[in-house]
């Protein structure tokens, strides 16, 4: 046998040894738990045939606590790059069959090394983690590993996208890396996230709770919003990457893909004009609205079970790509709170960071009040959405359905804060309050001295109404540009986008600005 041949089969070898991670046995384990493998999922990722893997034969350094006779080629983590629908993408995915998916320092380094890469080339990162957390046999050397990617993530924070698909265990310092990057998908009943586990919170606050409890996908896509998605499986929660990907660009300087668009010339939607109720406290569901106004089929929402009195997504106006944020009438008659404030600035940011435009649909009665909100904070988290519409410099247009109350009004994208466009519809109440409270303070005294105070409520609530609950006075400013009939509302959105296309707005010079966080 040649010398050629030799080395050619320990090439053949090592590949060989290295597609089967921890082994056999371990894969098997990880099937029987419901769980893909590392390089299955990334199959189901990337276009057939595309993945480049990158660091195959990494094995770790450790020498101590019986390490030395224990390797893994690849070392508990596959990184690469390929496509997904043609476009590039690097990935990495957490292998549980190996030290049960623990990251060692060069796990670390794999990741590193993906991630400047990305930078350098501008495109789209995503992680499928499934990891047991720090190689504890390494010590600090992992805890640098850790470090070493969040500080990547930060850096790559609005200049590339960043999706993290929570796939397995993520617990402690594991977590944060998710936490930075853009978006987080979990698998119900198969992963979940904590800082610490159920085991330490018994210890210390003395609460029983389960992992599932604790931080699985239901928790944290209702409760916490740490998750973005809550997906039924893996391959769900593959295609919830591909769908989102779909909508983003590959970097900070590119815009999202344009997709053809064969509308006819016809865009009106009549049934909009009956979808206001005749009762100005009766709901309706916005979403219903946005399914109405986007291109059919092409609305992604974000956050769907967290912070339900507003309503986020990604959808299509004409095949273009739009970030869509609404006021949810349906739920808390669309109040603003703390966690719709939160779950909105975060997303407004993100479109701003890529060059995706705002639409806007507002219905929004105020801020929401009581002891609960004040005391956490919803003077400075409710500033965050204030701030991240200040900010933004993508195209931004405004439709007023029904209710813009009071500084509410001012924070979802007002003329005032710099959007582009603002339309009203007929059944628009642009005030400072509703009109039964107005009219308590204005007329107070014509009303207490009044022999019939109910009677005189109703007479000035009325005339408050007829005076103020209407987008009349503010379209006479010029804070309204347009009030519109509800059923030429996409017509007029798919002109808008078309006219702010080529938009250039820049913020003054500065290092950053100081978010109130």
């Amino acid at each position: 046998m040649s010398s050629k041949s030799t080395k050619t089969e320990v090439l053949d070898h090592k590949n060989a040894e290295a597609l089967l991670g921890g082994g056999q046995k371990r894969i098997d384990a990880q099937h029987k738990k419901g769980k893909l493998t590392a390089r299955e999922r990334i199959a189901l990722l990337l276009d057939e045939g595309s993945f480049e893997e990158m660091g195959k034969f990494v094995m770790h350094r450790t020498k101590d606590f019986g390490l030395d006779k224990e390797y893994y080629l690849g070392d508990g983590v596959v990184t690469g790059y390929g496509t997904v629908a043609g476009r590039l993408v690097y990935v990495y995915a957490q292998d549980f069959t190996v030290f049960g998916g623990a990251l060692s320092e060069t796990h670390a380094e794999k990741i590193c090394k993906l991630m400047d890469l990305a930078l350098q080339n501008g495109a789209p990162i995503v992680g499928l983690n499934d990891s047991g957390g720090a190689r504890i046999q390494e010590g600090v050397l992992s805890l640098a590993g850790y470090a070493d990617i969040f500080y990547r993530n930060t850096r790559a924070s609005g200049v590339v996208p960043q999706i993290s698909a929570i796939m397995g265990p993520c617990a402690g310092g594991a977590v944060y890396s998710p936490a930075i990057t853009d978006f987080i998908l979990m698998v119900e009943n198969t992963s979940y996230m904590f800082v610490t586990g159920p085991n330490v919170v018994k210890t210390v606050t003395h609460e029983t709770v389960t992992s599932e409890e604790l931080g699985g996908a239901s928790t944290h896509s209702t409760k916490s919003g740490v998750t973005h998605f809550a997906c039924a499986n893996e391959v769900a929660c593959i295609e919830h990457i591909k769908q989102l990907l779909s909508y983003m660009p590959q970097n900070c300087e590119d815009d999202a893909l344009m997709l053809p668009y064969e509308g006819g010339q016809d865009e009106m939607r009549p049934a909009l004009d009956t979808i206001i109720p005749d009762n100005p406290n009766q709901p309706y569901d916005m979403r219903e609205v946005i399914e109405a106004l986007v291109d059919a089929d092409s609305f992604m929402e974000v956050h769907k079970n967290f912070a339900e009195n507003i309503v986020v997504g990604f959808a299509r106006m004409a095949g273009r790509s739009i970030g869509v944020v609404g006021n949810q009438p349906a739920v808390l008659a669309g109040v603003l709170d703390i966690n719709a404030s939160t779950k909105a600035a975060r997303f407004v940011r993100f479109c701003d960071s890529f060059n995706i435009p705002l639409l806007v649909l507002e219905d929004v009665p105020g801020f929401l009040p009581g002891t609960d909100q004040e005391w956490n904070g919803i003077i400075t988290n409710g500033a965050k959405l204030l701030y991240a519409f200040c900010e933004a410099t993508v195209p931004r247009v405004t439709v007023i359905t029904r209710k813009a109350y009071g500084g509410a009004y001012d924070v979802m994208n007002s003329k005032h804060i710099g959007a582009d466009l603002n339309y009203a519809w007929p059944t628009a109440e642009i005030a400072v309050m509703g009109a039964g409270g107005a009219a308590e303070i204005i007329f107070k005294r014509e009303i207490a001295e009044s022999d019939d105070p109910q009677a005189k409520l109703q007479e000035k609530v009325q005339e408050y109404t007829d005076k103020f609950a209407n987008p009349y006075r503010a379209a006479h400013r010029g804070y309204i540009d347009e009030v519109i009939y509800p059923h030429e509302t996409r017509h007029k959105l798919i002109r808008a986008f078309k006219m702010l296309e080529n938009k250039v707005a820049t913020l003054p010079r500065k290092k950053h600005g100081n978010i109130p966080l």
